[in-house]
């Protein structure tokens, strides 16, 4: 997570409290998390210790939290602490981004969509992408053998 100030303090470094509906910042300070998921801690940070590592702006720090905080803040956490989740999204990763290039392109050209109306590009996204899963299972072993379908591990 970027923070405000380089090597300073991030919006992990913040206690959020969601049950009594305020954020705490390192030096202490708590305020009360508004009806737009802001938390402004402003005259706070004028004669606070921790400033110059908090913030550069005049009126002092503002906390904006997405509405779905806990989530994010525990996948940046884990992901932070578990290396082997690391590296599993890095095993996968290229796979993932070569069936969205293949989707999105062909011979190298990007695609336009050939439909009118949301509803029909989905269908086709659809079928797009079940022939992409269907040809990548084929190389990886999948047989139809006696009208059932059977995946090789090995």
């Amino acid at each position: 997570m970027q923070s405000a100030v380089e090597g300073g303090f991030t919006v992990d470094d913040f206690t959020v409290d969601e049950q009594a509906g305020t954020v705490t910042c390192p030096n202490g300070s708590t305020r009360p998390i508004s009806a737009t998921r802001v938390a402004t801690f402003g005259v706070l940070c004028r004669t606070c210790p921790l400033r110059a590592r908090c913030t550069k702006s005049k009126i002092g720090r503002k906390i904006v939290l997405h509405e779905h905080d806990a989530v994010l803040r525990t996948a940046r956490r884990d992901w932070a602490t578990n290396p082997a989740l690391r590296e599993r999204y890095m095993r996968h990763r290229p796979n993932v981004e070569r069936v969205i290039s293949q989707l999105a392109s062909r011979g190298g050209r990007r695609l336009k969509l050939r439909y009118q109306g949301t509803a029909n590009n989905h269908a086709w996204l659809k079928r797009s992408t079940a022939a992409l899963n269907l040809r990548n299972l084929i190389n990886r072993g999948l047989t139809r053998t006696a009208g059932t379908w059977a995946l090789t591990t090995a």
